[in-house]
């Protein structure tokens, strides 16, 4: 995971219930690393913005190393196999159940959210 993750020395923000996809679950910032935990080239750092980045956060950015290309191309497809779907101005976002997921899978709605009444 991430340097994103809370148990890894991050700093995970969270919003309001309907709202909060990483707290709820429903998405996590994940980048690939090698077999000594050392991060590979993503084409930028995970968690910049278009700025610092000179847009490479983009998902489909054009100005991407060739191996940076290639990473993404490897997380991507595994995680589009696993049924996540990434949000296309961060290519370390991938959501699954979330608000943004249901939008682009068709599903109708999210799997996850504020629960109105006790049960």
């Amino acid at each position: 995971m991430g340097r994103g993750a809370g148990a890894f020395g991050g700093q995970p923000l969270c919003f309001a219930p309907d709202n909060a996809p990483h707290c709820a679950g429903a998405a996590v910032d994940l980048t690939l690393a090698d077999g000594k935990g050392r991060e590979l080239d993503m084409g930028c750092e995970l968690n910049a913005s278009p700025e610092e980045s000179d847009g490479a956060c983009y998902s489909e950015a054009a100005n991407v190393s060739t191996e940076g290309r290639r990473n993404r191309q490897v997380l991507g497809e595994a995680l589009s196999r696993a049924g996540l779907v990434n949000y296309p101005t961060e290519w370390w976002h991938w959501s699954y159940g979330d608000r943004y997921w249901a939008l682009m899978t068709g599903a109708g709605e999210a799997l996850y959210g504020v629960r109105s009444g006790r049960t």
